[in-house]
């Protein structure tokens, strides 16, 4: 057979072009040394910080400290399945979690690996733990309400869609029962919400995601679980994690999300555990330099978007634990100052019954007015004024000194208020029903009422105006509008008269000067401006 050499030389001239080189190379390390889940390898000379590494047996890791021969490893795994001598090779690129819709309803951990029983997490897309914050360009102003269900905040510390709200105080003292309430508030309002649990115990986790699914908000709402028995660098990157879900809805979805971080005084603990461990120096309180960074890269991630961005919001609510009170602690005082103003709840008046347990004193919110409604402003302008003074009196008052009536019936109305900001766990409501109580009792409606009793009256009174005057609350839901003051105020009137009657109550007819409705049947009550209502 003759060989045909052009034809041959043409078809080897086309192998060569269409040839393509396969060859990979990858910069592998060598691990030195491995405990408490972090590792030093040698021979990543190119290695870049907060790159994601492999090491033989597939576990990943980050890295985290760059020094002269070696780089110090986050390993995001069991760090005992490692050993020294392994190999590590750079994945050349950041760590990225699961994003999307098919999270709604998931207990997933940091890294997206789903820890229920539901299956695996199908997302077809991923999203960076660590990107940049919003520039001023991309926000708009906070003016929004995002509505908690809780009298005492929606009416003193309101919060509005993309601001940042501390809750902090002593352990034990209702900060997740805030967090969980708001999240069941957000039923109808089409909020995404995503919980993250840092250094919790599991058995803590499960009864939150419990009472979600009994008030089936668990359909909107994702949770990030790194619970006290997982690796550190999982809490480490854990509101990282959850951050990046929440901004696939509000920059792909153009959707309103809260997320809640419970708490950051374990992640910022997680963090010194890392950094101690890589010899990073520490500072004041053992925490090293760069923590005020840890918490201030991820918080100011949470915004209100332009419109040209589809305006869509993240808020945060971080929550802090305090030992006896300390808040003017590295930790706390870190986020105070990043935040957009805090709730502060003390212990003592949780001991006391007063639930939520708000110091009206030094909780605050620097969005105010603007967060919320035009109906809450008008009734609850001057509430936390009232209330922080009514605690100043309460206090002159244990000493024992005769009282002028006028102050008598400042504190009367001071405990009236105090009883109707109460309110029970799981028991949100609606913020229409909030203007309304909030008016009649600020106008001493519920002045002669004992404070035993005002929880009662509370009750009863939202059943009445709802079933008898419907039209007055759903004036307020529609129009955001307090439009008919007087209408407002002579059903308090009526109904308080109507709530002693049914229940025999005795009153004080002593009492030289009282301005309070009910002594008669004819008697209106006068509309008391300024702070001694």
């Amino acid at each position: 057979m003759k060989v045909n050499v052009a034809e041959l030389s043409q078809i080897i001239q086309k192998e060569l072009e269409a040839y393509e080189s396969l060859l990979e190379v990858d910069e592998v390390g060598t691990v030195l040394e491995v405990g408490d889940g972090i590792a030093r390898v040698s021979g990543l000379r190119n290695a870049m910080s907060a790159e994601m590494v492999e090491f033989e047996n597939g576990i990943q890791g980050i890295v985290f400290n760059l020094e002269q021969e070696t780089v110090g490893i986050v390993i995001l795994g069991d760090y005992l399945k490692i050993k020294e001598g392994f190999q590590a090779k750079r994945l050349k690129r950041l760590l990225s979690v699961p994003v999307g819709e098919a999270l709604l309803g998931r207990i997933v951990d940091p890294l997206g690996n789903p820890l229920d029983d539901m299956g695996p997490v199908r997302c077809e897309e991923s999203r960076l733990v660590e990107s940049p914050a919003p520039g001023i360009s991309a926000r708009k102003p906070v003016r929004t309400p995002l509505q908690t269900g809780i009298k005492a905040i929606d009416a003193m510390v309101p919060i509005g869609r993309g601001q940042r709200e501390l809750i902090i105080g002593d352990r034990k003292t209702g900060k997740t029962a805030i967090a969980i309430d708001t999240i069941i508030n957000q039923r109808e309002s089409g909020v995404i919400c995503i919980y993250v649990a840092i250094g919790q115990k599991t058995s803590t986790i499960a009864a939150v995601v419990e009472k979600l699914k009994e008030y089936d908000a668990m359909d909107y709402t994702i949770i990030v679980s790194a619970s006290a028995s997982a690796n550190f660098p999982l809490q480490y990157i854990a509101p990282y994690a959850g951050c990046a879900m929440a901004e696939w809805f509000v920059n792909e979805k153009h959707k309103d999300t809260l997320i809640v971080y419970d708490d950051l005084s374990k992640h910022a603990d997680a963090y010194r555990q890392l950094s101690l461990l890589l010899n990073r120096p520490p500072g004041r309180e053992a925490y090293p330099g760069d923590v005020f960074y840890l918490h201030s890269r991820l918080l100011e991630r949470s915004a209100k978007l332009s419109d040209d961005l589809g305006g869509g919001s993240m808020t945060a609510l971080p929550i802090i634990e305090t030992q006896e009170g300390e808040v003017s602690a590295y930790i706390p005082t870190n986020v105070i100052s990043i935040t957009d103003g805090q709730i502060y709840l003390l212990p003592n008046l949780f001991a006391a019954g007063i639930r939520p347990a708000i110091d009206v004193g030094i909780s605050v919110s620097r969005v105010g007015g603007n967060a919320q409604i035009h109906a809450m402003k008008q009734v609850a302008g001057t509430l936390r004024l009232e209330m922080a003074q009514f605690r100043e009196l309460q206090a002159f008052a244990q000493l024992g000194t005769d009282l002028d009536p006028a102050t008598q019936r400042q504190l009367k109305r001071g405990m009236c208020l105090v009883e109707l900001l109460k309110q029970p766990q799981f028991k949100t409501m609606k913020v229409e029903d909030q203007v309304a109580l909030i008016y009649v009792a600020s106008h001493g409606c519920c002045d002669m009422i004992p404070p035993g009793m005002v929880r009662q009256f509370e009750a009863e009174f939202l059943e009445y105006i709802n079933g008898v005057y419907p039209h007055v609350i759903s004036d307020i839901a529609q129009t955001g509008r307090l439009n008919n003051k007087t209408l407002l105020k002579e059903i308090g009137e009526e109904y308080s008269r109507k709530f002693i009657k049914d229940h025999n109550i005795v009153q004080d007819t002593e009492e030289d000067g009282c301005e309070c409705p009910q002594k008669t049947e004819q008697q209106k009550p006068h509309d008391v401006e300024g702070g001694s209502r």
